[in-house]
């Protein structure tokens, strides 16, 4: 289907492959919530809990590449793919917190930017204006997914330290790149004059 098939069919941008997967991705997000929490000892760490994972990791990989191959990219996909990681990255580290596996304070900054970021960027599109997705949210996302893959993994059970250290450099990474999209909203309001 090409661009121009893809306007007279608004459907088809929502019900796209590329939606489908991020569609998933949210719906099997709680499986993996589900597997942290009841992970044997209690520690959060699983094997199906790494599956898991990477299944979930694989398919916003997935998302993106199928986007790229049919070259548009829906209002609906724009909002549900980050969406996604956003459920999963946030969803995953507080059940870590639960089993004492994550600390709550930078599960908390992680948290509130994720919050504050989506607001804004929602705020700003009121305006009539957008805050493109950068390389660096990307590569947050990748950073945040590794920080909770590390976390989950049995051998690393008894790492904590370094688990703590992947936390605090996906937090890292996380606000700046919100400081980021903060600046790139400003700048596109001051030169709209708005």
């Amino acid at each position: 289907m090409n661009k121009d098939e893809s306007c007279r069919h608004p459907l088809a941008t929502v019900v796209s492959p590329a939606n489908l997967v991020s569609l998933s991705r949210l719906l099997l997000s709680p499986l993996l919530f589900w597997t942290v929490l009841e992970a044997d000892g209690n520690s959060g760490t699983s094997w199906l809990a790494v599956f898991l994972g990477f299944i979930l990791a694989a398919s916003d990989i997935l998302d993106g590449h199928l986007a790229r191959i049919r070259g548009t990219v829906s209002k609906w996909g724009a909002f549900i793919d980050p969406l996604a990681d956003k459920v999963v990255v946030i969803g995953t580290a507080l059940c870590l917190v639960e089993v004492e596996r994550f600390h709550l304070l930078p599960v908390v900054l992680l948290t509130l930017r994720e919050i504050f970021i989506t607001l804004y960027r929602l705020l700003v599109a009121r305006k009539g204006l957008s805050i493109p997705a950068r390389k660096s949210a990307k590569w947050k996302t990748t950073i945040q997914g590794i920080a909770l893959m590390i976390a989950v993994m049995p051998w690393l059970e008894n790492s904590q330290w370094f688990v703590d250290f992947g936390l605090w450099v996906a937090v890292a990474f996380t606000v700046v790149t919100g400081i980021q999209y903060l600046m790139d909203g400003i700048l596109a309001t001051s030169t709209t004059g708005e």
